[in-house]
């Protein structure tokens, strides 16, 4: 890739279930320009994120012909993500990448699979780079094709128009899903986790499923924060349920922590990488 421009961008899912999530309870106030942007961002993402949308998302990233990048080089990128929803820091997304791997390796010293997956777990942002809208990059997730659930920010009211919900193929609880088809099976509304589960899917990386489905759905919180969507599971994915909530746990709080020595962390998650994603990764 080539020299980038910083982004400023507001990390959704951390205003709205991280630390200060009671403040942002109270978020109507006008006066507050995060509140209204947060805002606005989640309107516009529940009204275009729609069953064709996201298939069309999946026909132009799911090529991986944006870049070919190591996962060192592509954290670097992340240095020119700079969260804008905290105005006492200008700490880029890089940071909080090894903050959050720390932690876990900090609990869980005897799984280097699960520290890995705290490295990469916002690796899919580098899709802002070629401009996508935030959108689409950042935010709570959920599927597309059925009736959104009431547990989603900012409710059902939110979603008044996006066009599926005028589809009756999609405006049922069920929608094109059958009851317990299991998660793998959802078609899931786009950003950075869908796009980087399926990078690690394509370039073949060795993680286990628990990493893959911690990635795809970490920001998926009205499933695993709120326990909507039950009717979708299967008997499996009680154990996805488990590890995306001992993962939450790393990702949501660890951005108030001390700032690690990234540069001798390296040589550490390095060896992980070459483990399990060494090389080249097409993005």
């Amino acid at each position: 890739m080539s020299p980038v421009t910083p982004i400023y961008m507001v990390d959704l899912s951390e205003i709205v279930h991280g630390p200060e999530k009671d403040t942002f309870r109270q978020y109507g106030d006008e006066e507050n320009p995060i509140a209204q942007r947060v805002r606005r961002t989640y309107f516009e993402m529940h009204r275009r994120q729609t069953v064709e949308y996201v298939l069309g998302q999946h026909n132009k990233w799911l090529k991986f012909d944006k870049a070919e990048l190591t996962i060192m080089e592509a954290l670097e990128v992340l240095n020119n993500i700079i969260d804008e929803s905290d105005p006492d820091t200008d700490l880029p997304n890089i940071v909080h990448a090894f903050q959050t791997a720390e932690r876990i390796r900090e609990k869980h010293p005897d799984k280097p699979w699960f520290q890995l997956t705290g490295l990469l777990h916002d690796l899919g942002k580098i899709m802002a780079f070629f401009t996508e809208p935030h959108w689409a990059v950042c935010g709570d997730t959920f599927p597309v094709g059925c009736l959104p659930d009431r547990n989603i920010v900012f409710g059902v009211e939110s979603f008044s128009e996006n066009p599926d919900l005028s589809n009756p193929a999609f405006n049922t609880q069920l929608g094109m899903y059958s009851e317990n088809c299991g998660l793998d099976n959802l078609l899931m509304s786009w950003g950075h986790d869908e796009y980087m589960y399926q990078v690690l899917k394509y370039n073949q990386c060795i993680l286990p499923k628990e990493a893959l489905d911690i990635i795809r759905f970490h920001s998926f919180y009205p499933w695993h924060d709120s326990n909507a969507y039950q009717f979708l599971m299967r008997e499996e994915d009680a154990e996805t349920l488990k590890w995306v909530k001992e993962f939450n746990q790393f990702d949501l709080y660890s951005k108030s922590e001390v700032v690690p020595d990234i540069e001798s962390l390296k040589i550490y998650y390095q060896q992980l990488i070459d483990i399990y994603c060494p090389g080249k990764i097409k993005f």
